[in-house]
């Protein structure tokens, strides 16, 4: 059955419209699934003035039954198989006929009990109770309340359109209005359109200037700037975020082509691009690289047959370009190190200080992780870089263009004739600020970087910052997201832990928590946060696991880690080799500490194992040391058929204490040394996660 939902609203923000699309697919998934709703089909889209959900449903619920188990049989049923005035009790109370009851065995025991059958109702009676909880659940970072009545949302609801199979849905939330219409674009057809279907919906609304599927209006953008761009040999400066801002700001895209001055191209491309972006949201045009004095602007209009749109923009255009040409060569005329003491009256964070402070300790970071790499031929650059990165933040543009932050920096010092090593750092060393964004490109880019991300997260850890649920207002899964996506990026191999370590030395007694507990805390957000990145990237669970309960302190080495368990999961010696180390965990699960006496080993097998395990070691260890897990692995495997014959021909739980102890000592010299590959004890084998699956 089809179900259409729309809600009306006035024009919200792009951000909101994301929020929103994916709040209602999982509180609407959720309850569809908790009543037993089939769900074929799921959609949702919409515009800045309307959100949609579009459903192919089961026209009811699932049918269930339940067991009601009653008193034990014991109780029930006599020892001449008769009911006891118990069993008619339960009966009575729960309305069932005596033929009904029947003895059900459980973990407890054997009980009385029926199956309940439970006839599953109509979408149409389970929808209406169903929609008000997904609207009362929907949340923005800032909502309004345009009446007593009316609750709060994002801004104010006009009008709720619900449909099952063409039939208008009855139900009541707050006062909002809920009527079987839509409506046409605010200005060029608003008037009030009945419709029975999604086909319906979508031509009414096309034919009165909407067009509802969000895919199609991207097309449209593209399309139509392409057209215009093509004949000049130039193209749109790639913007995908601002592109996905206006497909859903706008509900019948209009594409433009406008100009600005040519002076106004001195300015680097960073700069022009995002003065036209948060100006005007219109695109830059470009042709081989390079700015043309173009735009590409795109307004929720039908015409601009007397280009007055167009004017419009180029007059807002004109005036910011104005500005920040003069913010360019004023700040120009003031050297990036001659800026740095300014810094001091720059607040970092209330309780740690200024930017100043954070910079001498970007440079102490810098240095020790430039050591630690062992990149010393990069330690001067980056030094500088460290010491400049945050100076303009006291600039001109930066105040009038937060966003620029760490470009403007870059860019100053190549106009500035700085090194180009420097330059290139600061101008990348907040990146990457989203899972979109690469990494920084250079090694000084890198390591700066990596110093800013680990300063900020560990101060705001070190203060006790919690981050819960989808909330992360000091974007700590950024900085710790990005780290990790640096260190894999360019493959560095240091500890973690000691870095973190220094980042707390440095704040010099600053943070609230004690120096563990921070670096406890702070690992403990990078393994989940480096779950998180492995899990996109379509790792198994299980393995992902495996490879940091063997620990996280060199990041890339748990990547490494991960990815041999990948690749030798189809191993014919995997699951027999899994079995054999769940074995040996099973034997030594609760035990002590003992220590290995070779002399001791007298039976041919434990001698031949322990032989075998010597040898297997040794060539191991320096390939796990080098992250070649793949080979490390393929040798442990070879340890199989030695720890077979031993568990065949040894008893490890010997009677004479010094021999049971050493055996136990073997096996966990063995343990220990498999751990160090990865902890095998997480892999779920096929079989068992099929059976899980069928749990769930």
């Amino acid at each position: 059955m089809e179900f259409l939902l729309e809600i009306m609203t006035e024009e919200m923000p792009s951000s909101h419209v994301r929020l929103a699309w994916e709040q209602l697919r999982s509180l609407f998934t959720q309850e569809l699934a908790e009543a037993r709703i089939g769900l074929k089909d799921f959609r949702i889209l919409g515009t800045g003035r309307r959100l949609v959900v579009l459903a192919d449903i089961e026209e009811k619920q699932t049918d269930r039954e339940e067991i009601v188990l009653g008193p034990p049989k014991k109780v029930a049923v006599t020892a001449e198989n008769e009911f006891t005035a118990a069993a008619l009790g339960f009966a009575r109370s729960h309305n069932v006929s005596l033929e009904a009851l029947e003895i059900f065995s459980t973990p407890k025991g054997e009980y009385l009990g029926f199956r309940k059958k439970e006839i599953g109702r109509p979408a149409s009676e389970i929808l209406p109770a169903i929609i008000p909880r997904v609207l009362a659940s929907l949340s923005f970072p800032k909502m309004m309340r345009w009446n007593e009545s009316a609750g709060k949302f994002s801004r104010p609801v006009k009008n709720l359109l619900a449909l099952l199979a063409g039939q208008p849905l009855q139900f009541t939330y707050l006062d909002w209005p809920v009527r079987p219409l839509t409506f046409g674009h605010r200005l060029h057809s608003p008037r009030p359109l009945s419709v029975r279907s999604w086909k319906e919906y979508v031509e009414a609304l096309r034919e009165n200037k909407v067009i509802i599927e969000p895919e199609e209006r991207r097309r449209i953008i593209l399309e139509e700037a392409r057209k215009l761009l093509e004949p000049l040999g130039a193209e749109l400066y790639p913007d995908e975020e601002l592109l996905a801002k206006l497909v859903n700001d706008v509900e019948h895209p209009l594409v433009l082509l406008g100009s600005f001055p040519e002076k106004y191209l001195s300015l680097p491309i960073e700069i022009i691009s995002t003065v036209l972006r948060e100006g005007q949201k219109v695109f830059s045009v470009i042709s081989r690289g390079k700015q043309l004095p173009l735009f590409v602007g795109v307004a929720d209009q039908i015409a601009d047959a007397r280009g007055l749109i167009r004017k419009g923009y180029e007059r807002v255009l004109k005036a910011r370009l104005e500005d920040a040409l003069f913010f360019w060569e004023q700040d120009l005329k003031i050297p990036l190190k001659d800026r740095v003491a300014q810094l001091a009256r720059v607040v970092f964070q209330e309780k740690l200080g200024s930017y100043l402070e954070k910079t001498e300790r970007l440079k102490k970071l810098v240095s020790f992780l430039t050591r630690q790499l062992g990149e010393r031929e990069v330690l001067k650059p980056v030094l500088q870089a460290a010491e400049l990165c945050k100076a303009d933040l006291v600039t001109e543009m930066v105040r009038e263009f937060p966003s620029l932050q760490g470009k403007v920096g870059g860019l100053y010092c190549r106009a500035l004739n700085y090194p180009e090593p420097v330059a290139q750092a600061i101008y990348e060393h907040y990146q990457p600020q989203s899972l979109d964004e690469p990494s920084p490109r250079s090694l000084a880019g890198a390591i700066l970087a990596l110093a800013d991300k680990m300063d900020s997260l560990v101060g705001a850890i070190g203060l006790g910052a919690e981050i819960s649920g989808s909330g992360d207002p000091l974007g700590l899964r950024r900085y710790a997201q990005g780290i990790c996506r640096i260190i894999l990026d360019h493959r560095f191999r240091f500890s973690l832990s000691r870095f973190i370590q220094k980042a707390i030395d440095l704040y010099e007694g600053k943070l609230i928590l004690g120096r563990k507990e921070t670096l406890d805390a702070c690992l403990n957000f990078f393994a989940q946060r480096l779950r998180y990145l492995y899990e996109r990237s379509g790792f198994r669970y299980d393995l992902i696991n495996a490879s940091l309960q063997a620990g996280v302190d060199d990041v890339y080495l748990s990547y490494l880690r991960l990815k041999a368990l990948e690749e030798l999961k189809s191993s014919p010696a995997f699951e027999p080799f899994i079995l054999m180390v769940r074995r040996v965990n099973n034997i030594l699960r609760g035990q002590p500490a003992f220590k290995l006496t070779e002399a001791l080993l007298g039976e041919k097998a434990e001698q031949e194992l322990h032989s075998t395990f010597k040898i297997i070691r040794e060539n191991a260890l320096p390939l796990i040391e080098e992250g070649d897990f793949s080979r490390a692995q393929k040798m442990a495997f070879k340890l199989q058929n030695p720890l077979n014959n031993f568990f065949d021909k040894v008893l490890v739980m010997a009677e004479d204490k010094k021999l049971r102890q050493n055996r136990l000592a073997l096996l966990q010299e063995i343990r220990n040394f498999l751990f160090k590959i990865a902890d095998f004890s997480q892999i779920v084998l096929e079989g068992e996660r099929e059976n899980k699956k069928e749990k769930a």
